[in-house]
């Protein structure tokens, strides 16, 4: 993620209640990364994959990070998922500010 100006800061960072794949920042930004392999996907599956209950677990997990990383509380945050070899889309596809916090 270097090469777009990415810096990551943490990799598999979990607690007991999730994991988040990748965590780095952008300018103002802190990114949130979900990275799924999909060779046999197709969109639906993608969508189920990441569901409602993956990402209230992501965000659990970032909020969790947030607490121990007090330096990050300026930073805009955003979720990002990045699909891996699924079939239709390029071998690398990065979704940006795929999901969000619900109200």
């Amino acid at each position: 993620m270097k090469e777009n100006e990415y810096s990551i800061i943490e990799r598999n960072w979990a607690t007991k209640d999730g994991e988040i794949d990748i965590i780095a920042t952008k300018g103002d930004f802190l990114v949130f990364v979900e990275v799924k392999t999909l060779p046999n996907a197709t969109p639906d599956m993608l969508q189920a994959v990441l569901g409602i209950h993956k990402q209230r677990r992501i965000l659990k997990t970032s909020k969790r990070f947030l607490l121990k990383h007090r330096q990050y509380n300026n930073s805009y945050i955003r979720f990002d998922v990045i699909v891996i070899d699924m079939p239709g889309l390029p071998s690398v596809y990065h979704i940006e500010n795929a999901f969000s916090e619900l109200i």
